[in-house]
């Protein structure tokens, strides 16, 4: 809280009548064509290219509000809100209170002491601005105000737009081509737009509401609200110390005064009554509003050079996070002239691919790979072309030329190939046109999915099935199992082939029985590779143990690989032998008998000359 002696009023407002014709001419310097601040951000650095759109902008808001009115908008608050009558009525109210709080020994005083008469002054001018209503009133005026000058500078941006854009341009322009100063200074733009339909920014004690409004505007009226907000705090005890500046000179004439413009009776009341008829004059109102409106205007010139500021900040920090964003491509722009020049055929909606495309190529064959692509036309080809499943593909496989690959194999629809992942799986180069179709006309996940995790060589027997056979064999066989029926499928003749597809499909579980390598290779080296199959997939039992005669029979004459017979009849093989061994055994001993038993005597064993035997 704190007073504002009337010879500081009266500096100010001298300073304001030489400032504001002083800004006018500052406005009309910086209020060139768009060109011209173009050539001035041209060489700028950083720092420079910040300064340059602060003073754009500064001389903008200057130039919008030289022609405001304060006072005109304070006086029209003032009628608005019935002013008058706020504080006549409050007026009463506390000269009243004096009156019955003092006694009339002290109010006689005031009459003849000067010092007195300021004290009761200062009392009454105190309780009145400081009262409830008044400061409310004030604050809602004051609110109407800021709201008006809110207007004003959120239109004033506007005029800072165009050449601020202009200054992006000329920044960026010359480093990294006009792609990037086109992209930039169009969101520069867009960061001064305010919408016709939702001007107006509602300023208050609280939050501000800044609908339709621009960034760049919204941090502006947000100041202004910020300066209205404060002022409205401590406008009371600023008016105050303006009402008693003249108060003071009034009362201090005394009882001449009074003699002159009251009655005689009044003298019981010393200087209440000339407070209070000074209080409820238009010289006094006058006063408190041009003090209201010397504030706003104070405080507002203040803030001119941190609104530019802020909005600076705000334009270099759009260039800073589109760097931040794009780096790879920021800086491959400003090494390479070639990619500039590429650069500059990119559209905006193009840059997300760019960047995706060029990351993946630095990753995988660094900045020759940019240039050698630059060169051929892979990359503008890449960034033109691929859509978000190419650019998938190539960032899952981390090269461009697996998306160019699947593009050529499937003309460019490439939904299905990321839709089942296809290219996780399998590269493009191992498959044909047809078999791609064959597998992805399967229509079920788990088979499309098992089929591609395949070899190229497992891979292709298969596709050649019938599309119904192949989608019940690939969800009945895993892929071990899958692997060994493509070999089959190699090594078969047509009849035996026929002969396993069949058994597989009606029980995948006979299949178990032949898809061990060491049984698929024995039956694949047999002459009679029909049999060989067909002893195999027989059901076990005590049947088949009737058959190993005809199978050793079929090994015998050279149809088939023995190691059939032995896996197919392992355990009835094993038995055969213990017993043929167990005959053959009592055969010899029928025919050849026992062994003689040979005895050893004590005197057959030589002795020792010591009397001893030998051992």
């Amino acid at each position: 809280m704190y007073f504002v002696p009337r010879r500081l009023v009266s500096s100010l407002t001298a300073t304001a009548m030489v400032v504001t014709p002083l800004s006018n001419v500052i406005t009309a310097a910086y209020a060139a064509p768009a060109p011209a601040a173009a050539e001035l951000c041209h060489g700028q650095d950083e720092a420079g290219f910040r300064l340059e759109v602060q003073k754009i902008t500064e001389n903008a808001i200057a130039n919008g509000l030289a022609n405001v009115s304060y006072l005109e908008l304070v006086g029209d608050g003032w009628r608005k809100n019935a002013m008058d009558d706020v504080i006549g009525r409050q007026v009463d109210i506390a000269v009243n209170e004096v009156i019955e709080e003092s006694s009339w020994k002290d109010l006689v005083q005031s009459l003849a002491y000067k010092e007195k008469a300021k004290e009761l002054a200062s009392t009454v001018a105190g309780r009145v601005y400081r009262s409830e209503s008044v400061v409310k009133s004030l604050d809602t005026l004051s609110q109407g105000v800021g709201r008006a000058i809110g207007k004003r500078i959120e239109l004033a941006t506007l005029d800072a737009a165009a050449p601020t854009m202009s200054c992006v341009r000329a920044f960026l322009g010359n480093r990294y081509g006009s792609t990037v100063a086109r992209i930039v200074s169009a969101d520069t733009g867009k960061q001064f737009e305010i919408n016709p339909t939702a001007r107006e920014a509602q300023i208050g004690a609280g939050d501000v509401l800044i609908s339709g409004s621009g960034a760049i505007a919204g941090t502006v009226i947000l100041m202004v609200r910020r300066t209205v907000s404060r002022m409205a705090r401590r406008i009371g005890q600023r008016v105050v110390g303006a009402v008693l500046g003249r108060l003071v000179t009034v009362v201090a004439g005394g009882v001449g005064l009074v003699l002159i413009a009251k009655d005689i009776w009044d003298l019981r009341n010393g200087v209440l009554p000339i407070i209070a008829a000074e209080m409820k004059s238009d010289e006094s109102h006058q006063k408190i509003r041009e003090e209201l409106a010397a504030v706003l205007k104070t405080q507002l010139t203040e803030q001119t050079k941190t609104l530019s500021a802020q909005t600076a900040d705000k334009v270099v920090g759009i260039w800073q996070e589109f760097r931040r964003v794009h780096a790879k491509v920021i800086e491959l722009t400003e090494k390479h002239d070639r990619f500039k020049g590429f650069l500059d055929t990119v559209g905006r909606e193009d840059m997300p691919k760019l960047d995706r495309v060029a990351a993946i190529v630095l990753a995988n064959e660094g900045e020759d790979g940019i240039l050698k692509r630059l060169g051929d036309g892979t990359l503008d080809e890449a960034v033109k072309n691929f859509d978000n499943n190419a650019l998938q593909i190539a960032e899952d496989a981390n090269s461009i030329e697996e998306s160019f690959g699947w593009i050529n194999l499937t003309g460019a629809k490439l939904g299905p190939i990321v839709e089942y992942e296809l290219h996780r799986r399998a590269r493009p180069d191992e498959l044909t046109k047809a078999g791609l179709n064959k597998i992805l006309a399967l229509e079920d996940r788990l088979a499309i999915v098992r089929l591609a995790e395949l070899s190229r060589e497992a891979r292709q027997p298969l596709i050649e099935l019938e599309t119904g056979r192949l989608k019940s064999l690939v969800k009945s066989l895993n892929a071990v199992e899958l692997d060994s029926l493509s070999r089959f499928m190699t090594g078969l003749k047509p009849a035996a082939k026929t002969r396993v597809l069949n058994a597989v499909e009606s029980d995948p579980g006979k299949f178990r029985k032949i898809s061990d390598p060491v049984i698929r290779e024995a039956i694949l080296r047999s002459d009679d590779q029909q049999s060989a199959v067909g002893l195999m997939l027989r059901s076990g039992g005590l049947g088949d143990v009737s058959q190993i005669p005809e199978d050793v029979g079929l090994v015998l004459d050279g149809r088939i690989d023995p190691r059939l017979v032995w896996e197919k009849h392992t355990v009835p093989l094993i038995v055969i032998a213990v017993l043929g061994l167990m005959f053959f055994a009592l055969i010899w001993r029928l025919i050849f008998g026992r062994r003689p038993k040979v005895v050893i005597k004590a005197s057959d064993i030589p002795q020792n000359p010591t009397g001893g035997r030998h051992a």
